[in-house]
């Protein structure tokens, strides 16, 4: 499975078991996509490759310790490494082919914006659910090569 910031120049490989997709409803997730939610999952280090472009990456740290990678061209959000780099944060809309995914879990509902209207799909989360939780729902959906 493949995927690729909106100008093209950053392109990235997944391969092995695809998880389930989560959207993230907080104020920073918003921010960081100018949208109602942020819908991603998180793979394996060692399922994931850079293809090209990984020199346009460009990172924006909050004091609290959130991060955002972005193309430094087009200003897409990409994947970047967890906090203790085993595996990377994929932001969905990246796929080139993402038509098998699905999507289980809502995370910070309680935090949503007030036009923000939550498909019925997903368990939804006032916050963030317990490690365990989400990673029980987020169980790979699909193997890719």
């Amino acid at each position: 499975m493949r995927g690729k910031c909106l100008c093209g120049e950053i392109e990235f490989e997944l391969h092995g078991d695809v998880p389930n997709l989560y959207q993230c409803h907080c104020s920073l997730c918003r921010k960081v996509t100018g949208s109602a939610a942020n819908a991603a999952f998180r793979i394996g280090a060692d399922q994931f490759a850079w293809i090209s472009g990984s020199v346009q990456i460009r990172e924006f740290v909050t004091e609290s310790g959130f991060k955002s990678h972005f193309c430094a061209t087009c200003g897409s959000p990409v994947p970047n490494l967890t906090s203790n780099d085993s595996a990377y944060w994929i932001p969905a809309g990246l796929l080139e082919d993402s038509s098998e995914l699905e999507l289980v879990a809502h995370l910070y509902v309680a935090s949503r914006a007030a036009w923000d209207v939550i498909a019925d799909v997903g368990e939804q989360f006032d916050e963030m659910p317990d490690t365990e939780a989400l990673d029980g729902l987020l169980q790979p959906a699909k193997s890719v090569t």
